[in-house]
């Protein structure tokens, strides 16, 4: 796979927890394009960021009334995001 950088990273996480609200679910679908460790990392940076939010134990959500709308899907990640 393509190295992805920074932005493109929380850009996939972002739509992965549009498409997939719970966290196991997220880590398992994302697992075979990020490493654990990194998707660990790219939520917490969401979550500092007032991004993401977490509404319950495993439950996350794209804080829309703070960022508005999603960021666009840049081409290189539409693939990825598509067979999510």
């Amino acid at each position: 796979m393509e190295n992805l950088t920074n932005n493109d990273k929380l850009v996939l996480l972002q739509h992965a927890i549009n498409k997939y609200g719970d966290e196991n679910t997220l880590i398992q679908k994302l697992s075979t394009f990020l490493p654990q460790k990194e998707i660990d990392r790219g939520i917490a940076t969401l979550i500092a960021t007032q991004q993401v939010r977490r509404i319950g134990p495993d439950m996350l959500q794209n804080n829309t009334s703070h960022i508005g709308e999603l960021p666009d899907i840049p081409p290189n990640l539409k693939s990825i995001i598509d067979n999510l």
